[in-house]
């Protein structure tokens, strides 16, 4: 009987040993948050004429003048991090920031409302929420209004993952409820206390003469974070869904349902709504991948100034 259970515990752990083997990590190019791009913006006189330092993850380099950002070194990555450039005001945004985590760095992506005031001329209170996606922005942003349409959400990608990966730890604020600030008049209290997000989805997108954007949704991952965590979570790892998931025990219609909100650039070099029209099927092959990290769940504008979420090490798992 002894000698039985031996084998048995041996065939397990050789099956465990087996299928450690077959899983494939694969970083993604600067995922390790260790190399950033560091660019000094010299705003308005009219606001105080200050040096602001914004943050991009890609390769180690400074940039020094009011030039508009597009992304280095093949860098997937793009940030809320903006130069905005308003009724001829030059003004920066910075909410995703680089900290120092053991020998390199992380990320760290903070809510918080942005001003700007001059008399006669601009009083703009903006909430604006840390986000790294990958992607890029077009710079300068003019205005305010409908903000992601200066997104380029998503980076050509044909593969099927399993498993996102990432190191993480989130800091809520406490608040009960939200704000919504969107730059002009007072702000209005939203509902519902404010969470960190991560979405990842993959798409099979098509772009007609006209340059218009549809897209099937082939696997989706959404994980959101309402509580403050005890330092980091590393490795954390959350499965890909794919194909038809509204049946599916882990499904919220709330955060995984199909969108139609969200920018890219088409072949033209316009920036257009991506229109997601149904499920792929399940065994699909994608043409792009989007990724998303933000400190605040609720849109463009709507947050908890305070929520904050750091992030590590993001990997794909085959």
């Amino acid at each position: 009987m002894r000698a039985r259970r031996i084998l048995i515990v041996a065939a397990l752990m050789a099956t465990i040993a087996e299928s450690d083997a077959q899983e494939k990590v694969v970083a993604l190019k600067y995922g390790n948050m260790d190399s950033w791009v560091t660019r000094t913006i010299h705003e308005s006189a009219i606001i105080g004429g200050n040096d602001k330092t914004l943050y991009e993850v890609g390769p180690s380099r400074h940039i020094d003048g009011n030039n508009v950002y597009t992304n280095l070194g093949n860098s997937p990555w793009g940030t809320s991090n903006v130069m905005a450039k308003v009724s001829g005001i030059t003004k920066t945004n910075n909410t995703v920031y680089r900290e120092k985590r053991g020998n390199g760095f992380c990320a760290r992506l903070e809510t918080h409302i942005e001003r700007v005031k001059v008399l006669g001329l601009v009083n703009i209170n903006v909430l604006a929420a840390g986000s790294l996606f990958l992607g890029d922005m077009t710079e300068p942003i003019t205005s305010t209004k409908n903000g992601e349409k200066y997104q380029n959400w998503g980076v050509p990608f044909s593969t099927r993952p399993k498993a996102l990966r990432f190191d993480y730890k989130f800091k809520a604020s406490g608040e009960p409820n939200r704000i919504k600030l969107t730059g002009f008049g007072g702000s209005s209290e939203v509902k519902g206390k404010d969470n960190a997000i991560v979405i990842f989805l993959l798409q099979k997108r098509t772009e007609d003469a006209a340059g218009n954007i549809t897209a099937r949704r082939v696997g989706t991952m959404v994980v959101t974070y309402d509580k403050s965590t005890d330092g980091w979570h590393n490795a954390a790892t959350y499965d890909i869904l794919y194909g038809d998931i509204r049946k599916h025990p882990k499904y919220n219609a709330a955060t995984m349902k199909l969108r139609s909100i969200d920018y890219a650039r088409n072949s033209k070099g316009k920036n257009v709504l991506v229109k997601e029209t149904g499920w792929a099927a399940p065994d699909e092959t994608p043409t792009h991948m989007l990724l998303q990290f933000t400190s605040s769940h609720g849109g463009a504008y709507i947050g908890s100034p305070g929520n904050t979420l750091w992030i590590d090490n993001v990997k794909l798992v085959y």
